[in-house]
């Protein structure tokens, strides 16, 4: 082989060993290529933790399961409330007002025969209606103003006689201001039927410490018509005044006594009679020292008999 020819096959070899360097890929750097998917797998590692721990964060019951019945969450709904939250305080009650209408008696036992005080106060509002209807058919206006202004201090059962037939109840209410009222009311079936008056005091400076009303006789009277044939038994009841010295008031009807009630300078008394008497009540009055102050049996201006 001369020396041109070997000069050229080394030329060859050397192109050809340049060539295919060049042609051939570079090696494949697999530690880069493993460092870069540990990586990428620790990011959706650390992403999927992330999913995970918004989703524990949701409460219970925040999402409702979509329809088909896959049990798919689908629907979000507003969080209920934490159970740590402050609670609402309670607002303090509101005292009850007090029931407007007329003043009640000092007693329960003056409504009697099983009378409410809605009842009387119901009564007392009819007889004043009844009253201001007949003002404005032309008859007297006794003025007298409205039921709030009085105090009811007896109601009991009416037996109804020959003079006024039926059954009913009586309402006593009385009026301090702006005038002194005394009113007894009648009422049968719901309905006024009889209304009586009393302005002004009964007393004078003269009167005994305890008086007896001097139209209270209706309450424990039954009509002159009836006279000797009362209808039994008979619920009765009897009212006056009484002045600041007295502080006991007992009273003896059909002999049977007891004491009455004292009730803003009115004594009230009441019972049932179970036979006709023909002598009025027995009244007696005490001081604070229990002194004997009024016996009606030496009271020459008071009835004795019926």
């Amino acid at each position: 082989m001369s020396e041109e020819e070997r000069d050229f096959e080394e030329q060859l070899r050397e192109l050809l060993s340049e060539d295919a360097y060049t042609i051939r890929p570079s090696p494949v750097p697999y530690p880069q290529i493993r460092r870069q998917g540990v990586v990428e797998r620790r990011r959706r590692v650390a992403v999927a933790g992330a999913v995970l721990a918004t989703l524990a964060a949701v409460p219970v019951g925040a999402f409702a399961a979509g329809g088909g019945g896959t049990g798919t969450a689908d629907t979000a709904t507003t969080p209920t409330a934490s159970a740590s939250a402050t609670p609402t305080s309670t607002p303090t009650p509101t005292p009850s007002p007090t029931p407007s209408g007329p003043a009640g008696p000092a007693t329960a036992g003056q409504l009697r025969d099983g009378i409410t005080r809605e009842q009387a106060v119901e009564g007392l509002d009819n007889c004043i209606a009844e009253h201001r209807k007949n003002v404005a058919m032309g008859a007297r206006d006794l003025n007298l103003g409205k039921a709030d202004d009085y105090r009811i201090i007896l109601a009991l059962k009416s037996t109804g006689d020959l003079n006024s037939p039926g059954d009913g109840v009586f309402v006593v209410a009385v009026q301090e201001k702006p005038s002194e009222v005394r009113l007894v009311c009648n009422i049968k079936g719901g309905v006024a039927s009889g209304l009586n008056y009393s302005g002004g005091s009964d007393r004078q400076p003269d009167s005994p410490p305890v008086l007896a009303d001097m139209n209270g006789n209706k309450l424990y009277q039954q009509s002159f018509l009836n006279k000797g044939n009362w209808k039994l038994p008979f619920s009765w009841g009897f009212i006056g005044t009484v002045d600041p010295t007295v502080a006991k008031v007992t009273v003896s009807y059909g002999g049977v006594g007891s004491e009455a009630v004292l009730d803003h300078g009115w004594f009230v008394a009441a019972g049932t009679l179970t036979q006709q008497v023909t002598r009025n009540p027995h009244i007696k009055g005490y001081d604070k020292g229990g002194k004997l102050i009024y016996d009606s049996d030496e009271d020459k201006t008071y009835q004795q008999v019926q």
